[in-house]
């Protein structure tokens, strides 16, 4: 059995993460409309997580901010 070996967390890019994560959501809802049953539940779940990533990213996009500000970073 194969170990997976985690990715680590490079916070330069979460801005970057950010905007293909919106992307790729955006164009998932476009995709709404050509989708049916099962595909469409997995589109709405996908989407689902996508937000909460969307969320986790803005959150440590701010509070990487905040920590630069005050001279952490």
């Amino acid at each position: 059995m194969s170990r997976i070996t985690p990715i680590p967390n490079n916070s330069e890019d979460n801005e970057e993460r950010l905007k293909k994560t919106i992307n790729n959501m955006e164009a998932a809802e476009e995709a709404l409309n050509l989708a049916d049953g099962k595909e469409r539940d997995l589109i709405k779940e996908k989407n689902a997580r996508r937000k909460e990533s969307i969320e986790g990213l803005r959150n440590e996009i701010i509070e990487e901010d905040k920590s630069r500000i005050n001279g952490y970073l």
